[in-house]
């Protein structure tokens, strides 16, 4: 598993994360890996892991692409991940930078230079070496304007075309000094020239015949599955660091639409893990023989997986949304405390920050939690100019009602919604729930084509705001800044941060940050765990921590794998109704680690 890649995934995809300054970019005019570097075994992979068998794993809905640079989503960078790798890796634990396609790397004095020696003996599936010419040109085409590769040429576009030395070497210089470059250059995939080079860029999106990573597509059903299937032909299989993981032989992905007829195929052993997050299902569907005898695993993970954020996202580029006391009203008007309670279960902390994780008891998080309150949200209106016609009902201004679309993907999502209309309803406002599949949400949200959306965001160790939060992202299509958030005072710190590579020095500008964007109110901010929530079948063998150290469910299907005692005891059971040693019902990373 390459890790880079792993934290710096979107919908998840905000950057990452927490308490590391990077090795490298400290270092100047060092070549790197440094002496005394080892390819060592994974210290995360378990040593009874054998190769074989299936994992069937629920993946969400159809994608409308399996082009990770296209569609910029954390489905899709799982499986892209799997079949292209990046120039540089990341230790699993401390997080400092490791060779994977280039075998060293060095960086200037002025922290501006990077070069990379690529390994000879990295190779694609059709057998062809990969080259400096490869990385150029995946390069030169993220960065092409007429490429729709949005939020991926924000980090990239500091550089200026690479330059190939000989034909494993090739050399990038940023316009500026900043800490992510090395992370920008290392930790994007290199695609093969000579197998796409002649075709049109924005459409490929599900034909990958060549590829470098250890997994490649095996089927499609459309709408329905897909099938990775383990290559014993990839380059890098002999690495100690890569034995004991990548283990299953097949890896397939199950698309539905909505998660609870995922959740019924789960119980019919359709799927094998299923990753919870709905509080009912979690609360009140994991009762009988198959939980209670041990045949299904339910599971708690903590570790140190950073925390994303979610809301209801408003396009603040036209009205009613581009008036803060709007925004704020929209944000009184929602009862997330009775949400949580009724709907929830209270199995849920409520959002106060855009960086959750930032805050400690060292650094307490200054932001006050906003309350539902109807009065004031109806004196926040009335000084927008939003006043009740006595004769409709509704709020109107300048003659228009206030009224607006609520675009949604999952229908199991939508009572939140339509509580939140019954609120909206009685200060007279309209909310018209508009549901499209993923493809077409997705679509609409590139063009901005919207003007209210649920949107939940991971995050990552080395907190980045610039997709997100700088203005002239605003402006970008595909990208991150799907509110069109913009603030002078925001640009001016994220500027700031670029040379600054003391991660504490960052953080704390970044905490400033937060409190305007908090003061701002782009999202209705919703509510979040701390841990991953996980049913599976108990036929698995994994590592004592069960996920890694900053990762999800997806971690399964890197570190577990098929225990074939375990999956003849499950057989066994489930034929003579008898129940199964337990698992811990909740595990932490730290205990082991």
């Amino acid at each position: 598993m390459n890790i880079l890649k792993k934290l710096k995934q979107r919908m998840i995809v905000t950057l990452v994360f927490t308490f590391l300054a990077c090795p490298c970019l400290s270092m100047a005019a060092q070549e790197f890996p440094k002496d005394g570097w080892k390819d060592a075994p994974n210290p995360l992979a378990g040593t009874e892991a054998v190769v074989g068998g299936e994992i069937s794993i629920f993946a969400g809905q159809y994608p409308k692409s399996l082009n990770y640079y296209l569609d910029n989503n954390s489905f899709t960078a799982e499986i892209f991940g799997a079949m292209f790798e990046t120039l540089l890796t990341m230790n699993p634990l401390t997080l400092a930078y490791e060779p994977n396609l280039a075998k060293k790397w060095s960086i200037s004095d002025d922290k501006q230079t990077f070069t990379f020696t690529l390994d000879q003996r990295a190779k694609w599936s059709d057998g062809l070496p990969i080259t400096a010419e490869d990385v150029k040109w995946t390069f030169d085409a993220i960065m092409d304007p007429k490429n729709l590769t949005g939020v991926h040429k924000v980090s990239l576009e500091r550089f200026d075309s690479p330059t190939i030395l000989d034909t494993y070497t090739i050399r990038f210089t940023a316009r500026d000094v900043h800490w992510v470059n090395l992370s920008a250059i290392g930790g994007f995939h290199i695609l093969p020239k000579h197998n796409l080079g002649q075709r049109d860029f924005n459409k490929i999106t599900f034909d990958f015949p060549v590829i470098s990573g250890p997994y490649a597509i095996h089927t499609i059903n459309e709408s329905l599955s897909l099938t990775l299937k383990r290559r014993d032909d990839w380059w890098n299989i002999i690495a100690r660091r890569n034995q004991n993981t990548g283990n299953f032989e097949r890896l397939k992905f199950r698309f539905f639409a909505e998660r609870e007829n995922a959740f019924e195929a789960f119980k019919k052993g359709l799927i094998d893990l299923y990753p919870v997050y709905t509080s009912r299902l979690w609360v009140n569907e994991t009762k009988g023989d198959r939980f209670s005898d041990a045949w299904i695993v339910k599971q708690k993970v903590f570790n140190a997986k950073p925390i994303g954020f979610q809301g209801f996202a408003m396009n603040i580029r036209k009205p009613p949304f581009d008036d803060v006391k709007v925004r704020k009203a929209m944000a009184h008007l929602l009862d997330r405390r009775k949400m949580n309670s009724t709907l929830m279960y209270s199995q849920y902390f409520l959002h106060r920050s855009y960086f959750e994780d930032l805050y400690d008891k060292a650094h307490p998080c200054p932001n006050p939690l906003i309350e539902f309150d109807k009065q004031q949200a109806r004196r926040l209106l009335k000084e927008a100019g939003w006043i009740v016609n006595p004769a409709s009902g509704w709020l109107e201004k300048n003659g228009k009602r206030f009224s607006f679309r609520f675009l949604i993907s999952q229908a199991s999502l939508e009572k939140f919604p339509a509580i939140y209309a019954e609120d909206l309803k009685d200060v007279g406002i309209e909310l018209i729930i508009d549901k499209k599949d993923w493809a077409a949400w997705a679509r609409d949200m590139d063009e901005f084509n919207y003007e209210m959306t649920w949107a939940s965001w991971g995050s990552g160790v080395f907190k980045n705001p610039e997709g997100m939060w700088q203005s002239k992202e605003a402006d970008r299509r595909s990208g991150n800044n799907i509110t069109g958030f913009k603030n002078d005072r925001v640009d001016q710190i994220i500027e700031t941060q670029k040379g600054i590579f003391d991660i504490a020095e960052r953080n704390q500008l970044y905490r400033e940050i937060d409190q305007i964007i908090y003061s701002e109110v782009p999202y209705v901010l919703l509510w979040n765990i701390n841990y991953t929530r996980l049913l599976y079948w108990n036929k698995f063998g994994s590592p004592e921590t069960v996920l890694s150290k900053y990762g999800d469910e997806t971690s399964a299907y890197w570190y577990w794998w098929i225990d074939e005692d375990s999956r003849a005891d499950l057989k066994d059971a489930m034929q003579n109704n008898l129940p199964l040693p337990s698992k811990e019902a909740t595990v932490h990373f730290d205990d082991t680690f």
